[in-house]
């Protein structure tokens, strides 16, 4: 089986790698490019652990293959802090104990930052229908809700000064 040589854009760096045409995007992104923070908790698109944007859309990359990144925009967990400096999502995970053992922490953070880029005042209704495909198994999602809430006031206010 001939891999295939794909050309995509990961975190806003121009990135290449070749791939299996059967492997997952996920696959591609933790084993030959070591981005591990995307998990895979079901494999069948049902828990969101995966979940990444591609195009400014957030995708179960347990669902994808990697070839189809060809010319696409991928963002992931690791491009979400600025160096050192924490997203406020994460930030504010952290402030309110919204992750317990991490599997579907990069998953969530990632879907509530692309909800956050859509709509900067989410209603409690909103965030819970938004994140209703990442599924946490150990915190409940109370936490989470509180800690995207907390985040968006957070960044709705720095926008303002």
């Amino acid at each position: 089986m001939s891999q295939i040589h794909v050309t995509t854009t990961i975190n806003g760096d121009s990135t290449e790698y070749l791939c299996d045409p059967d492997e997952t995007l996920l696959d591609v992104l933790r084993d030959r490019l070591l981005m591990t923070g995307a998990k895979e908790g079901c494999g069948t698109g049902d828990c969101g652990a995966c979940t990444v944007v591609m195009d400014g859309r957030p995708i179960c990359s347990c669902l994808v293959l990697g070839a189809e990144a060809q010319e696409r925009e991928i963002e992931t967990i690791e491009g979400m802090a600025d160096g050192d400096r924490l997203h406020p999502l994460q930030r504010q995970f952290l402030e309110n104990a919204a992750l317990q053992c991490g599997v579907c922490t990069p998953g969530i953070l990632v879907a509530a930052k692309a909800l956050l880029e859509k709509n900067p005042d989410p209603s409690e209704t909103e965030i819970r229908y938004w994140l209703a495909g990442n599924l946490c198994r150990c915190t409940g999602y109370d936490k989470i809700i509180r800690a995207v809430q907390a985040a968006a006031a957070e960044m709705r206010e720095a926008s303002h000064v």
